[in-house]
């Protein structure tokens, strides 16, 4: 949108309109277009830990993130979670089953208090009958969903808990980390339950594995603030044969 444009219409909706506009899905869209679908996207807030939706039941529709941050996640039946990703502002969610029609393949749940936009099933579907091009882009976002799933078997099919974590550590690093004159400074999850769910296993190991890299040197822990001391030796980690 011209900021001619937005500067008419009031400070929240603004603030829709741009983030709707870094949507991959809805990225070339016309301003014609994104009105179409600012008129539509409900705000919906949610506070640190409240479910957005639950694995299995019926979607209604997808799901943009204006602010905080939300985890996809798995559940089996003894209450083990796999997160399958954790998505910040201007991510979208659910466009598989709003695609396809079947019910929501995974749960959903705010990591912080956040801020989505909600868009019907329904006005969805009208957007695509009249732009074919957000069909197609659909697809490729569900392609990259699909290449990141096999990445997550993978690891959790052929790698020790110590090569995930220490790939962990590594993308947390390269994402955020802030350089230091003894490293880099990271910041863990709010838990290690959150952790071990992120990279497939549970709590207990990730603390053992966690204080064995601090007795070796190669980090350094305090609380949720980790300083990677040795980066090689995390590098090589993760390459080392399994």
């Amino acid at each position: 949108m011209r900021s001619d444009t937005i500067a008419t219409v009031p400070e929240t909706k603004v603030n829709h309109a741009q983030t709707l506009a870094k949507v991959p899905l809805f990225s070339g869209l016309t301003e014609g277009e994104l009105a179409f679908l600012l008129q539509r996207a409900v705000p919906r807030h949610y506070a640190a830990g409240e479910l957005v939706f639950g694995e299995g039941e019926p979607c209604l529709g997808l799901y943009v993130v204006e602010s905080g941050h939300i985890r996809i996640f798995k559940s089996s039946s003894g209450g083990r979670e796999q997160v399958l990703s954790v998505d910040g502002p201007g991510s979208s969610v659910a466009e598989l089953p709003v695609f396809d029609g079947g019910n929501y393949p995974a749960s959903v749940a705010a990591i912080d208090d956040a801020t989505l936009l909600f868009v019907s099933k329904q006005d969805f579907h009208a957007l695509c009958l009249a732009h074919p091009q957000v069909a197609l882009k659909v697809l490729r976002v569900v392609g990259a969903r699909l290449r990141r799933l096999v990445g997550i078997i993978e690891e959790l099919s052929f790698t020790t808990v110590r090569h995930r974590l220490a790939s962990f550590l590594l993308r947390l690093a390269q994402r955020e980390g802030k350089p230091t004159r003894d490293g880099i400074e990271v910041t863990l999850p709010a838990s290690n339950q959150e952790l071990a769910s992120q990279i497939g296993t549970v709590r207990e190991l990730v603390s053992r594995n966690l204080s064995r890299l601090q007795a070796e040197g190669v980090v350094r822990i305090d609380g949720r603030s980790v300083l990677i001391r040795d980066l090689k030796s995390l590098e090589a980690e993760t390459q080392a044969p399994e």
